[in-house]
């Protein structure tokens, strides 16, 4: 019998066989005549400087911005219970602060309004109350010295 392999060495390699240098690999020196000034021959590759990190194809080098923290419900709650309820503002907006400060996330601005406004609005309620109390106070202890009774 003869040998399967004789008289094919003119055939280029099998599928997966390469003859060409692998990544890193130092070519073989050409036979043509040496390179001035220690360049490297025309397609041979030289190995990365050290720390380079080539990305792999599909992969981008520099990924987007990290997505935000959402802004914290309560916060939003207090400001707007500050116009209508204010204690519940108030309550609302030292909640979410403290949230806020645990989690991270957005709307410290809105919380702490609704805490001033909170504030603000309940001692304006306060101080229509004490007005009003002082003027009827004042409104029946006046009628009651004037002496004029009713029968």
């Amino acid at each position: 019998m003869s040998d399967p392999q004789q008289g094919h060495e003119n055939q280029q390699p099998a599928y997966g066989q390469n003859q060409q240098p692998s990544y890193g690999q130092q070519a073989p020196a050409p036979t043509y005549g040496q390179q001035p000034h220690g360049q490297q021959p025309y397609g041979q590759q030289t190995t990365p400087p050290p720390g380079y990190v080539q990305q792999p194809y599909g992969q981008q080098p520099y990924s987007a911005y990290p997505p935000q923290p959402g802004t914290n419900v309560l916060a939003i709650v207090a400001i707007i219970s500050a116009f209508f309820i204010p204690i519940a503002g108030i309550i609302c907006g030292h909640i979410a602060r403290k949230q806020i400060r645990e989690t991270g996330e957005q709307g410290d601005g809105l919380a702490l309004t609704g805490l001033i406004l909170g504030y603000v609005f309940t001692a304006i309620i306060v101080a229509i109350i004490i007005i009003y109390i002082v003027f009827f106070v004042v409104l029946l202890g006046t009628v009651g010295m004037s002496g004029a009774y009713y029968t």
